[in-house]
């Protein structure tokens, strides 16, 4: 199966991944860019060290660079797609709570409006 990554994007087209990696130096970024990459060739198979499953069908892609724990909150889609829903720098060893149910509240967003634009609701 082909793969395909997308970035989240709130109603007002807002992507809060893209900003947030943005916000990245250089070089952590890149390497979170590359394990994104990596994510689009193996899609479901990929595992840790890069992926991790958390719970509710939301996963987590793990990058460190240095001192830099990067995270990136996805789900899957039909037809291949990933969406990437929220990126964090982790300052402990779990997950925090609250970026979990953030990723699930854009998760729901994400398929009400997929639903609207395919004329399902």
């Amino acid at each position: 199966m082909k793969y395909t990554v997308l970035f989240y994007a709130k109603e007002n087209c807002e992507k809060p991944v893209r900003t947030y990696l943005d916000s990245l130096p250089v070089k952590p970024k890149a390497k979170l860019l590359g394990i994104v990459k990596i994510l689009e060739e193996a899609g479901s198979n990929l595992r840790e060290p890069y992926s991790k499953y958390l719970e509710d069908g939301i996963f987590e892609l793990r990058s460190i660079f240095g001192n830099d724990i990067s995270r990136l909150l996805y789900f899957f889609d039909k037809g291949g797609k990933i969406i990437i829903v929220s990126g964090f720098t982790k300052k402990q060893n779990k997950t925090p709570r609250s970026e979990i149910e953030l990723a699930k509240k854009r998760r729901e967003d994400y398929f009400k409006r997929e639903g609207e634009k395919n004329g399902k609701i």
